[in-house]
């Protein structure tokens, strides 16, 4: 009878562990799921260009409305900023024009290399030519590396199924 009552608590537990992952998991879906309406890429056509290109901040726009596409690439567009910050290798030159058009072009490779991926508000536009300078590399198509969350993301289902099975095997050895 001991047997069942060990065997019924352990599955109680990893039926509670997994409930708790399947939780966790819809919270992040739903948090994920936020819409977001400002200076994202406008619907349109998906018209891609023969060869390389770049996306680059318009020269002559608005600087307001500049560094909100910039604010919104940096933030909600998750665009890794992090060369454009004051020691990565493209912060100089420190102009509004230079740093939107890293975080402009990260976006863009991103997200397709459509020309909607290159509008954010009629602020950037493509170019075929290269805009790399120095140690400030800009990334192409075939140069980014994986989107995929970080595998500390699901840690807490993981401490889950790490105490179950530590259930288990002191239940087998007993």
């Amino acid at each position: 009878m001991r047997k069942k009552t060990w065997i019924f608590q352990s599955l109680m537990i990893m039926e509670c562990c997994l409930i708790f992952s399947i939780e966790a998991m819809v919270q992040e879906k739903a948090e994920t799921a936020i819409p977001v309406t400002s200076l994202s890429p406008p619907e349109g056509n998906t018209t891609f260009l023969d060869g390389t290109t770049w996306c680059v901040a318009l020269p002559g726009v608005s600087q307001i409305d500049l560094q909100n596409a910039l604010d919104w690439a940096c933030g909600l567009g998750m665009t890794d900023c992090s060369p454009i910050q004051s020691e990565g290798p493209c912060f100089k030159p420190d102009t509004l024009v230079s740093h939107a058009s890293y975080a402009f072009n990260s976006y863009y490779q991103q997200n397709g290399n459509s020309d909607i991926a290159c509008n954010f508000g009629g602020t950037a536009t493509l170019t075929k030519n290269n805009p790399s300078y120095g140690k400030c590399v800009y990334s192409t198509s075939g140069s980014l590396k994986s989107s995929a969350p970080p595998l500390s993301k699901y840690k807490q289902s993981f401490i889950g199924w790490k105490f179950v099975g530590i259930l288990l095997l002191l239940y087998l050895r007993s």
